[in-house]
């Protein structure tokens, strides 16, 4: 029964993600959350993506083997093992095990000093934006237009289903995507000014919950003013494309990613463009995952202009994540994993007495692993599992990371995600497809531009 109703739940939450993202997606004051449009490069005149062309036959496991081959996923032995990898001509690279849950990797000097200020410098050529502004009043339209009632909706919060919210249920279901990051304390305040828990024991009944809409903490935050440290992140971001005719050394920087993932190359070129962070001193990312959970009714950002058919669920799909560290930082901005190793995951658990693990800007110091930014470095993890036939399995949901408050100074970082649909099919699809447009009919850059135009980015 538990089962079921955070399954509903995630459901729900991801429908209020994709209707929202997909909102501002298209919103010209939305600067925050969008890979580039262009980056200088646009449509050639008249041209536009083809129609989905007619779904062809089921893609049998021998053609998959063939077409794209089965996933390489390198073994993590222990924590502590390191193993030689081969990046770069006459320099040896060595991959550190630094977790199992999730599969993840440190790889020391991945970049040398001259490549980070060079990312750096085109970074600021190409101009930051903010990588989060506020959230509009969107969620709670989203919301009116589904067939869900208050008494629906508080069943799914009520994990324990004693008939009251404790406030780690409540905290749980302000979480959706961005937005301000409420707090115990937040709460607290919350209950006070709308007069929500009149009776003042911490909880909410279902009479006492009727009386909110569904919006109310973060409409309530808003309207009392929210500092930048109250988001959700608080960094400027950009988008540099690594295809074909870019920087010579971000070329370089995506071979040495399909060297060190051993993925086929086809899928890493096709992926998003590298996306360069900067942190000021108080800046922070509060524990994430960069990909959701695939679920029947998901479909992928990436291969959902080529997939025949409409799914009401969007994710992104970023099977592997490569973080570099751009500079060295002077105080804080270590990357934090709250659960790695855990022996389980349960969501409500990162909630205890008041202590939020997925609270950087508090409790980065309660994470089971902490990295401290080093220049050139570079952390490799897998945010799926493996399917045990050589694709793309579950979500690893101990893949949860954030990035610490920056104390002292500024913190520069860069990511690559590679994006892989967990149905093959769809994958082979994208990646037929998008070698046409690429190589064919228009400027790769743009190709890849309009491919991931409305994917709500993970910092």
């Amino acid at each position: 029964m538990v089962f079921v109703h955070v399954y509903i739940l995630n459901v729900m939450a991801l429908l209020l993600y994709v209707y929202y993202t997909s909102e501002s997606a298209h919103s010209p004051t939305d600067s925050g959350a969008l890979p580039p449009s262009g980056q200088g490069a646009a449509p050639p005149q008249g041209q536009h993506l083809s129609p989905p062309a007619p779904s062809p036959e089921p893609v049998s496991k021998q053609q998959h083997d063939t077409v794209l081959g089965r996933l390489r996923r390198l073994e993590g032995i222990k924590v502590g093992h390191r193993q030689k990898v081969d990046l770069v001509p006459n320099k040896i690279h060595y991959l550190k095990t630094l977790s199992l849950k999730p599969l993840l990797f440190e790889i020391a000097n991945f970049l040398s000093e001259e490549e980070c200020k060079l990312v750096i410098h085109l970074a600021k050529l190409k101009g930051l934006q903010e990588s989060q502004i506020m959230p509009s009043d969107i969620q709670q339209e989203a919301i009116d237009e589904m067939d869900i009632s208050k008494e629906e909706i508080f069943n799914l919060l009520d994990y324990n289903q004693d008939g009251q919210l404790q406030m780690k249920e409540v905290l749980t279901h302000t979480r959706f995507g961005d937005g301000v990051w409420i707090t115990p304390e937040n709460i607290r305040e919350i209950y006070t000014g709308l007069e929500a828990d009149p009776d003042g024991n911490g909880l909410l009944s279902l009479e006492e919950f009727k009386q909110l809409n569904t919006n109310a903490f973060q409409t309530y935050l808003r309207q009392r003013g929210v500092q930048k440290t109250e988001l959700v992140r608080n960094s400027k971001h950009t988008w540099l494309y690594q295809g074909e005719g870019a920087h010579q050394i971000l070329r370089a920087i995506r071979r040495r990613v399909i060297r060190l993932t051993q993925l086929p190359p086809e899928i890493v070129e096709h992926s998003e463009p590298l996306q360069v962070v900067k942190y000021d001193q108080g800046g922070h990312y509060h524990a994430h995952h960069d990909s959701g959970p695939i679920y029947a009714e998901t479909s992928c950002f990436h291969t959902k202009l080529v997939a025949n058919g409409s799914t009401p669920l969007e994710t992104s799909c970023r099977y592997v994540t490569v973080l570099f560290y751009l500079n060295n930082v002077s105080g804080g901005g270590e990357t934090a994993f709250p659960v790695a190793d855990n022996r389980t995951y349960d969501e409500l658990s990162l909630i205890q007495n008041d202590v939020d693990l997925r609270d950087t800007r508090r409790n980065c110091d309660q994470a089971n692993l902490l990295v401290k930014p080093l220049q050139g470095t570079a952390l490799f993890w897998y945010n799926y599992l493996s399917d045990g036939e050589g694709w793309v399995g579950e979500q690893d949901e101990y893949s949860l990371h954030g990035g610490c408050v920056v104390t002292k100074g500024t913190k520069w970082i860069a990511n690559n995600w590679i994006n892989i649909d967990p149905d093959v099919q769809r994958q082979i699809q994208f990646q037929q497809a998008v070698s046409k447009y690429t190589h064919e009919e228009a400027p790769a850059e743009w190709a890849v531009d309009n491919i991931y135009k409305d994917l709500h980015v993970e910092l």
